[in-house]
């Protein structure tokens, strides 16, 4: 499904003409007020001024009259409105955008040292719902990942163009969400010239990131304190790297001293672009990579006996809906299970989730679980999330998806 086109006046000419309201019922949650930028159906007690089409503007008040917000509403969506805005008399046109990126560019400006390589966009966290926006170097990849936003293209383009100036925007709106939206899943250039391979840096290293074709946008940005983390722990080591990617973690081990990291993962494609990474940081004698389903390598290399001084597991989300969280425990209970099994003692597990149904506490326990079954004891060392280019809105579990350990293993035999 394709959401009407408008341009910058028509959209504008549009906004004025907002009508539609949703009164929220008396006996619910206040997640509203408390920042949460998302209402359910369910939330809904009645729609005034007829129901809204997908994307349209709304108003959103309590079940007094009182406004709360204004936001785009989708009615095929269990999430029926997310909010644009706090303010009633904010207009939702390009001034309205131009604000929000400008917000989003000093708040990074602020606590990252280089904002040429960092995610701009975080979404509902920089108030842009459904927006992605990464910055690599002189180009950006984003994803536009509600209806909504997909009826706002023309008045983020302007702003887009006005605070970031790149020289081209390349749109990876491959993800399933899409589909819940009524939108379909496609790839593309936006607009201007996105090379398939941009260079980015990262703590004095280089990297390429496959924009056309890689996970996600290319490159995990919500990784990187975590890869700068690894740095006490790997001089001087033998380390494993399991589900490597393109090499982020396996090449930030040999930088700082490991002194031989084999890194796996079933993407030769992935592989591809790590081996060129090692190659570029002057580190391809330290690393191997090898194309296989980590699942089986650490099944094969536990069952062999093989140790390692540091473990890193970094799997993608195994657990996208709540349906699947069953299975998904059970996938991370196995692949620590076999990598604790297989750190040297007094050696470290590094672990991480990126399914957000998997809560940082449960996590944990899966971790536990699997050490208790291997015999060994963990001390905790590191914990954390996503890099602070992804923040988090208070009270809103759904931001907290990344979580982060590193332990130190011991055995009790």
């Amino acid at each position: 499904m394709v959401p009407p086109c408008f341009d910058i006046a028509g959209w504008n000419r549009y906004v004025l003409h907002m009508t539609t309201q949703l009164k929220l019922k008396r006996q619910r949650k206040k997640r509203l007020e408390q920042g949460h930028p998302w209402v359910y159906a369910s939330e809904i007690d009645t729609v005034s001024g007829g129901e809204p089409a997908p994307g349209d503007v709304v108003e959103i008040v309590n079940h007094q009259g009182a406004f709360l917000a204004k936001g785009y509403a989708n009615p095929k969506s269990q999430i029926y409105a997310r909010v644009l805005t706090y303010r009633a008399d904010e207009s939702i046109d390009t001034a309205w955008a131009v604000r929000r990126l400008q917000a989003a560019l000093a708040y990074r400006e602020r606590l990252l040292p280089d904002t040429r390589f960092c995610r701009l966009v975080y979404g509902e966290a920089d108030f842009l719902p459904g927006l992605i926006i990464d910055r690599y170097g002189d180009v950006l990849v984003a994803q536009i990942l509600s209806y909504g936003m997909e009826r706002l293209k023309p008045v983020l383009r302007s702003a887009i163009e006005e605070v970031f100036r790149p020289l081209g925007v390349y749109l990876r709106n491959d993800v399933s969400v899409r589909r819940l939206e009524g939108l379909e899943e496609h790839t593309g250039l936006w607009w201007g010239e996105v090379p398939r391979l941009a260079q980015i840096e990262e703590h004095g290293l280089t990297f390429l990131a496959d924009l056309y074709e890689g996970q996600k946008t290319g490159y995990f940005y919500d990784q990187r304190d975590n890869r700068a983390a690894i740095a006490p722990f790997v001089p001087n080591a033998e380390v494993l790297d399991c589900f490597c990617h393109t090499g982020g973690f396996a090449v930030h081990a040999a930088h700082y001293g490991a002194k031989r990291v084999t890194g796996v993962d079933i993407s030769g494609s992935a592989l591809e672009v790590a081996r060129r990474n090692a190659e570029m940081n002057g580190l391809a004698d330290k690393i191997d990579f090898q194309e296989a389903n980590a699942f089986d390598f650490l099944r094969d290399a536990d069952r062999d006996g093989r140790l390692f001084d540091v473990v890193m597991l970094d799997p993608p989300a195994f657990a996208k809906s709540k349906r699947a969280l069953e299975g998904a425990i059970r996938g991370y209970k196995e692949i620590n299970l076999r990598g604790v099994r297989m750190v040297k003692d007094g050696g470290y597990l590094v672990t991480a989730s990126c399914s957000f149904h998997m809560l940082p506490d449960l996590f944990q326990a899966t971790v536990l679980d699997a050490a208790t079954d291997a015999h060994k004891i963990l001390r905790l060392v590191h914990f954390s999330g996503a890099a602070k280019d992804h923040p988090e809105i208070a009270g809103v579990e759904e931001g907290h998806y990344l979580k982060y350990a590193i332990y130190e293993v011991q055995s009790r035999k």
